[in-house]
């Protein structure tokens, strides 16, 4: 699947001069990590990398009850005209990323916005985002769960369909 997406990306953006990637926190980064890695080594090119954590621009940030962790948003370099490959693990009701293009104005003004996601649940999405490429598309119901388990191993994640009621 990493060669698929390498391949596609290759495809839609040349060189990467103008391109960054950047992975949402914290599963997103695992997996734009792999994405990020193997792209280097496919076209031996400097591809600007960043990390982005969401946890002050969710809009459930204080009706969760729980406390929330916030991790490292690691970008150093302008987003300003920049074509920005947003990536994250699983699509599911789209506030996730609305909440990572929020946070991402805050490093600047893209020039565009593409969206790549393993796992896209198309089904009880809230906003209307709908991801540019995609690894797989599972149909779920209310109180099932996705869950991509990602290894430390090089080709040892997995994804899990599980079916609960929540």
């Amino acid at each position: 699947m990493l060669e698929r997406f390498s391949n596609q990306l290759i495809e839609n953006y040349g060189d990467f001069s103008d391109t960054a990637i950047i992975g949402v926190q914290p599963r997103g980064v695992l997996f734009s990590d792999k994405i990020h890695k193997y792209l280097v080594n496919s076209t031996q090119s400097h591809i600007l990398y960043g990390q982005l954590d969401i946890t002050f621009y969710r809009d459930d940030f204080k009706s969760k009850g729980v406390q929330l962790e916030a991790k490292a948003t690691n970008i150093d370099f302008s987003l300003t005209g920049k074509r920005i490959i947003l990536i994250d693990d699983v699509l599911y009701t789209g506030r996730t990323i609305r909440a990572a293009l929020d946070a991402m104005l805050a490093h600047g003004r893209p020039s565009e916005v593409k969206l790549l996601t393993l796992i896209n649940r198309r089904f009880n999405r809230e906003l209307p985002i709908q991801p540019d490429f995609i690894g797989k598309t599972v149909d779920t119901q209310m109180g099932e769960v996705v869950s991509v388990q990602w290894d430390t191993q090089e080709n040892g994640s997995h994804v899990i369909l599980l079916k609960e009621n929540l």
